[in-house]
């Protein structure tokens, strides 16, 4: 019963593989059981590669690369706007009116400024950011200091609160056990807590990304220069602009993501296992 037991349980998560596999005389003969559990995951046999081999990892490279590269070029207009905001909030106003002065001036190709890089270089931030994702549960930047500031905590509140808002949402919103869950249903829940992620992830990242803009219009300034001149309320200026793209980012990408897993019956990954050294400080090894 016990090892049954818990492995409905580790079944039960969308995004991890159980910590075991059931010989067959250890099943109980229990229809309804295999339904429920056929619909939140794929069995042993189902799946199109073996966790952790070169496919599943290039494979989940594939998905970063659409999640990140496509929605990334799809938003270009808003984050024109927004840079724009950012860096002459006199001219622009507003998202509205940032829209309406850049189309006045530079017509609808304006909008798309940029575009082919925006592609090019999220398309290989996403091949890096969610191959790695699945060997380090989180990815390390390189660059300037602002940039530093911006996306490692943005990476950090992209992953960490995704996960801890599915949880939230099957156990206190969603009508039904995620065992019973559909995978459409599944990945609709990957939607709504991508867009809240993403939500804190404008927030805790937005007054440095407001650092970045400036600096990339002016080449000679620095981080500091920039802060004291942008002062405590400046630094915030574009942020609904940046939520509204942000949120609708991280909500495509994790439902790319997960969606391109789905499609290639990719086996999901085991369970984080806890450290020797905490175990031990909690005594939970027999000596």
């Amino acid at each position: 019963m016990y090892p049954t037991t818990l492995t409905q349980l580790a079944r039960s998560n969308p995004f991890q593989a159980p910590l075991f596999s059931v010989k067959p005389d250890q099943q109980e003969e229990s229809p309804q059981i295999k339904r429920k559990l056929a619909a939140a995951a794929y069995d042993d046999a189902d799946v199109s590669c073996e966790y952790g081999s070169n496919k599943y990892y290039l494979l989940c490279g594939f998905g970063g690369v659409l999640s990140c590269g496509l929605t990334h070029t799809a938003v270009v207009p808003l984050d024109l706007i927004k840079c724009r905001i950012q860096v002459d909030p006199v001219k622009y106003k507003s998202i509205f009116n940032g829209f309406s002065v850049t189309l006045r001036e530079d017509g609808f190709r304006g909008l798309g400024k940029g575009w082919a890089p925006t592609f090019i270089g999220y398309s290989m931030q996403g091949l890096c950011k969610f191959g790695f994702y699945e060997v380090f549960k989180s990815l390390f930047y390189k660059g300037v200091y602002p940039l530093w500031l911006r996306q490692i905590p943005y990476t950090m509140m992209k992953f960490a609160c995704f996960e801890r808002t599915v949880e939230t949402l099957y156990k206190y919103v969603v009508p039904k056990p995620r065992s019973e869950c559909s995978k459409p249903e599944q990945l609709v829940v990957t939607f709504v807590a991508g867009y809240i992620a993403g939500v804190f992830c404008a927030v805790v990242s937005h007054p440095a990304d407001s650092v970045v803009s400036v600096l990339n219009k002016e080449r000679g300034s620095s981080a500091v220069e920039v802060v004291k001149r942008l002062g405590p309320v400046g630094v915030w200026k574009g942020l609904f602009a940046r939520i509204i793209m942000i949120g609708t980012l991280t909500a495509l990408q994790w439902f790319i993501y997960d969606s391109v897993k789905v499609y290639f019956r990719l086996p999901r990954p085991p369970p984080p296992e806890m450290p020797e050294s905490l175990k031990r400080k909690m005594g939970l090894l027999d000596y």
